[in-house]
């Protein structure tokens, strides 16, 4: 997979010679415009919108392009190691698939096209609870995917929404344990949807229309809560009820820690405090997010959280991150600033919405091909050794500046 990672620009540029192209921007960051030409209109509204007038989004970027990479030459970074250890497995990049809900909105494949796609690259992948397929089909999907691969170490990992009723969120998360999920994803910055207005201009939320509630509806202790027979309206009536639970609150996390011994994260976490308080109450790790700039307008970045959550739990605590991601030179600035691995999350939906599977393994062949490059033009020689010395902010730079790679972590 290193081979392949390293060789793509080199087979891309073979195969031009014979009048072949890639079958979708190499670009990453124009994967939107392209997936806008081939969505409805909703559907575009639905994968790119973003809250209110879209600041928060627009933060996550600037973010990002504040910091320069500020490589150092003669490293003898020839060959370089992108694995990265989480919760005792071993992965072939500090990268995942986050959790994206409703995924048939752009694909009538959905969650099972991502999923095929991210086994083809060999990348993890979170599975929203919000799945247009239920737990137990894309688990079964990654399982036959895997068969007959070299590897079958591929983790996956699901993404609660904690309902309002206890019983349902038991029954997702002994589901997810029985087929074999690793870990547990509580997203916690979403205790109601955010104003979107690109949906609110079109009256459109998936969900009410059927998508991306599978698992609920093939939940027991869901359907134990309607009258027999129950279907098309009073079903989603009943998920309108069920899903939104905007009461959840810290003291509620020791019950959901009692109830599994998988590693639990907590993802949507930007205030140091909260990142010490989902500690202390049993979580193993958090993510550092803003949903991607999909809840709060006019929310920090979440770049610019990631240092000082990462300085409150230390350096042996799993802290992953999300919101704005989009290349690999993007992916090295998190890791620098203090992130374990990202979760990559939009320009892969465009992917899946383009060429399904083979779109959403392009995006992430792509991606890694740009990070393995990153790593090589910075002398670096693992994502191990990244430390905020290969980071210029802007402006001169100092008298003196420290190595851009140090020793591996030890997290």
């Amino acid at each position: 997979m290193q081979a392949a990672r390293s060789g793509l620009v080199r087979e891309i540029y073979l195969a031009g010679i014979g009048g072949h192209t890639p079958p979708l921007p190499t670009d990453l960051t124009a994967l939107e415009d392209a997936a806008r030409a081939v969505l409805a209109p909703t559907a575009y509204g639905y994968a790119a919108g973003n809250a209110g007038t879209g600041a928060t989004g627009r933060a996550n970027r600037e973010a990002f392009d504040q910091w320069r990479l500020l490589p150092r030459m003669l490293q003898g970074a020839a060959r370089r190691d992108l694995t990265v250890s989480l919760f005792g497995q071993r992965l072939s990049a500090p990268v995942l698939l986050a959790p994206v809900a409703a995924q048939t909105v752009v694909h009538p494949e959905g969650e099972l096209a991502s999923v095929r796609g991210a086994l083809d690259v060999e990348v993890p992948f979170v599975l929203s609870t919000g799945a247009s397929h239920t737990l137990e089909e894309v688990a079964a999907t990654a399982d036959a995917g895997g068969a007959d691969r070299a590897t079958d170490s591929i983790p996956r990992w699901f993404q609660l929404y904690w309902p309002a009723d206890r019983a349902v969120a038991e029954s997702l998360v002994r589901r997810a344990e029985a087929k074999g999920y690793t870990a547990l994803v509580l997203t916690v910055d979403a205790p109601s949807f955010g104003y979107r207005p690109a949906d609110l201009d079109h009256g459109y939320l998936p969900f009410l229309n059927g998508a991306g509630i599978a698992n609920f509806t093939s939940d027991p202790a869901f359907r134990s809560g309607l009258p027999a027979g129950a279907d098309g309206p009073a079903v989603t009536a009943h998920w309108a009820q069920v899903f939104a639970n905007p009461t959840l609150n810290w003291e509620d996390l020791p019950w959901l820690r009692g109830l599994t011994s998988l590693p639990l994260l907590l993802k949507g976490i930007l205030h140091p405090d909260d990142a010490r308080r989902a500690l202390d109450l049993g979580a193993d790790g958090v993510i550092v997010s803003n949903h991607g700039g999909r809840q709060l307008d006019g929310s920090v970045a979440a770049l610019d959280a990631l240092p000082s959550v990462r300085a409150a739990v230390g350096q042996s605590v799993p802290v992953l991150f999300d919101s704005g991601v989009r290349t690999g030179s993007d992916i090295v600035k998190a890791l620098a600033l203090g992130a374990d691995a990202i979760l990559y999350g939009r320009p892969y939906l465009y992917g899946l919405a383009l060429r399904g599977r083979e779109g959403v393994a392009h995006v992430l062949r792509c991606l890694l091909a740009e990070l393995d490059l990153t790593l090589a033009l910075t002398g670096c020689r693992s994502v191990g050794e990244l430390a905020q010395g290969v980071l210029a902010p802007p402006g001169p730079l100092p008298v003196t500046f420290q190595a851009p790679c140090t020793e591996p972590k030890t997290r």
